[in-house]
């Protein structure tokens, strides 16, 4: 194995401090390079560096910094670019800043790699929002969750194929550097691959109500505070356990050079397709007691409906079964109960 260095931007963030762990375990040397300005990331990174010690280099930086970000990817043997603002209502706030970390940042970032005129592979984290409001379906309600009136989309999720449609700086700002990023492929031989990521959620999650919805759903569940629904909860969402999510990863830089140059839709599929209301349902179960509920409006380009047709991922990169979407989130309820030191018998009873 090389002694180069693996490149993850983002890397202690919440899916880039998974990766490095499993790229740690499996023997490779890890550098980070994270602005460590999302809550909860000091602490994924000390977790991180205890794990692993020397494996790990850390870079602080930011992915802004274009001559910071050109240091860090002279020697790597590969790169995975997961540093990003990640939020649509923070995008809709700081527009500017948005521009400058998605899309600026992404593009020094290839260049960098351009400039050094090998063949390194990137994979990028992309996002299901490439594909806007999905407003032309149209859906019919059945057990709390929106389902879709067309078959296909029924069985099988929003494919590949789908039109992008750019929505909210957020969506326009990843939109950009997700096609920055396949063009450098065509336009100058760069092996690089997409997964647009449909709700990734597990352990290591520090959710707010910005991103990572599915940890704050729980953590706020467990502190017995409220929750505010936006729209009216019927929105559906194939929910991925970020082990699968590592694993899409990887096996996109193992196989590189079969996927150079394309996009795959990345989530849980139509297996854990769940909609808010049956996920917090099955969250008062786990926590033993009701969740208070507030309601608000819908907010700009939210989905009503986003599962992921994970078949051309499947194929193209021999992905498995996903971790089933109750197990997973079980999970998820018991690790956030420890890490907050909170005794709740009825979590230990699901776990026997």
């Amino acid at each position: 194995m090389s002694d180069a260095p693996v490149l993850v931007t983002g890397g202690a963030g919440f899916i880039g401090s998974n990766l490095v762990d499993r790229l740690a375990r499996e023997g490779h040397r890890v550098r980070i390079l994270d602005a460590l300005s999302r809550a909860g990331t000091e602490r994924n990174l000390a977790w991180l560096r205890d794990r692993h010690h020397d494996a790990i280099e850390f870079v602080h930086a930011d992915i802004r910094d274009h001559d910071a970000v050109a240091t860090a990817v002279a020697d790597a043997r590969a790169v995975f670019h997961l540093a990003a603002q990640v939020a649509v209502t923070t995008s809709l706030d700081d527009p500017a800043a948005d521009f400058a970390i998605n899309i600026g940042g992404t593009f020094a970032l290839l260049d960098a790699l351009r400039r050094r005129g090998e063949a390194v592979p990137l994979v990028f984290a992309s996002t299901n929002k490439v594909y806007g409001d999905l407003a032309d379906l149209s859906f019919t309600l059945k057990d709390d969750a929106y389902v879709p009136d067309d078959a296909g989309v029924r069985d099988h999720g929003i494919g590949e194929a789908r039109p992008l449609d750019f929505h909210t700086p957020y969506g326009v700002s990843k939109g950009a550097a997700d096609q920055y990023v396949l063009d450098h492929a065509r336009s100058f031989g760069l092996p690089t691959c997409v997964l647009r990521m449909s709700c990734i959620y597990g352990q290591r999650q520090m959710g707010t109500e910005d991103q990572g919805w599915v940890a704050h759903f729980l953590i706020r569940a467990l502190e017995g505070r409220p929750i505010t629904l936006y729209g009216d909860g019927y929105q559906v969402r194939d929910i991925c356990d970020v082990s699968d999510a590592v694993e899409a990863y990887l096996q996109a830089w193992r196989r590189i050079d079969r996927v150079t140059g394309r996009a795959f839709n990345l989530g849980g599929g139509p297996a854990n397709a769940v909609s808010l209301r049956q996920l917090l349902a099955h969250m008062a179960e786990l926590v033993g007691h009701d969740i208070d509920v507030t309601w608000a409006d819908w907010r700009a380009g939210d989905q009503r409906y986003f599962v992921a047709d994970t078949r051309a991922a499947e194929a193209a990169l021999g992905l498995g079964p996903r971790v089933a979407w109750r197990e997973g989130v079980a999970d998820l309820a018991r690790w956030l109960a420890a890490e907050r030191r909170l005794n709740l018998p009825i979590l230990a009873e699901a776990a026997e």
